[in-house]
């Protein structure tokens, strides 16, 4: 959409300060886009290594299948997950900050001694797979906010400053032209009041 705009000085004061605040703010806009792109990048990566721990976990887990038939459903459950916010460039993002699981009273006498490291393999496969999930969930809202920057950067950068740039030397030029339209006709009468006097 083109800028509208009026030929008079009030219109040339106001587009000067509009283009005075998106001049100031890109370069702000510009280190907030690149802060999130390196984090982006950061939180990216843990996500994976979360994904790669909770894999390999997964997978030595699978050699005792064997063994989790005779597990009993129920024995761990998650009680509490608490988070956090934490503010990166201005945009909020959540971090896991406790656990708490609720364990089944068991009696070590009359169930298989592995019950227990069950217990803690458990507790540790929910903390990873908590993680990985907290970790892509800040991976979307980072990235949301990174494009949302990056599309502002590119209208003030592409569009609305070199706009307003025009618009104001457009102005400028009118109110010159003008000026010097009203300095030649000052001229031509001053020469016809001085002919009419000499007459």
């Amino acid at each position: 959409m083109a800028l509208k705009f009026k030929y008079n000085k009030s219109a040339l004061y106001e587009l000067s300060q509009q283009l005075v605040v998106r001049q100031k703010a890109l370069p702000t806009l510009k280190s907030k886009e690149a802060a999130l792109r390196l984090e982006i990048k950061k939180i990216k990566d843990k996500a994976l290594a979360y994904e790669a721990q909770l894999n390999q976990r997964l997978d030595d887990v699978t050699n005792l299948a064997r063994l989790w038939v005779e597990f009993e459903e129920g024995l761990v459950k998650l009680k509490t997950a608490s988070y956090q916010t934490r503010t990166i460039a201005g945009v909020k993002i959540p971090v896991l900050d406790t656990l708490a699981f609720e364990l089944a009273e068991i009696s070590q006498y009359h169930k298989p001694d592995w019950f227990l490291d069950g217990i803690h393999i458990l507790e540790d496969l929910t903390r990873l797979r908590l993680l990985h999930q907290v970790a892509a969930r800040a991976t979307e809202i980072l990235e949301y906010a990174r494009k949302k920057t990056t599309q502002k950067v590119n209208l003030y950068e592409k569009v609305q400053i070199p706009e307003y740039q025009e618009a104001i030397r457009k102005i400028k030029r009118f109110l010159e032209d003008e000026e010097n339209l009203g300095k030649a006709s000052q001229k031509i009468l001053k020469k016809r009041l001085q002919k009419s006097v000499t007459v």
